[in-house]
């Protein structure tokens, strides 16, 4: 298995989970997966998703964090915009 540099990482405010994403490429088949990776303390759930489901998860994800009061202005605070 080969893995890239983390994509992202950032820690949820209300729950304080770590959330790390990373690209892993398999070597039987060569199938490149994005890696989820929520760390609660001590416990670990990793998820191990293709594009599609990568896309299927984003897509509705943002449609919500859009529509949610002042969320433009906390993502360009974030981004130092």
């Amino acid at each position: 298995m080969e893995t890239s540099p983390p994509i992202a990482h950032f820690v949820v405010p209300w729950g304080k989970q770590e959330v790390s994403l990373q690209e892993v490429g398999f070597d039987a088949g060569g199938a490149r997966l994005l890696r989820v990776r929520i760390r609660e303390g001590k416990r670990f759930t990793i998820f191990d998703v293709d594009a599609a489901t990568a896309l299927a998860w984003a897509e509705p994800m943002r449609a919500w964090a859009l529509a949610q009061p002042g969320a433009l202005a906390t993502a360009a605070h974030e981004d130092g915009a």
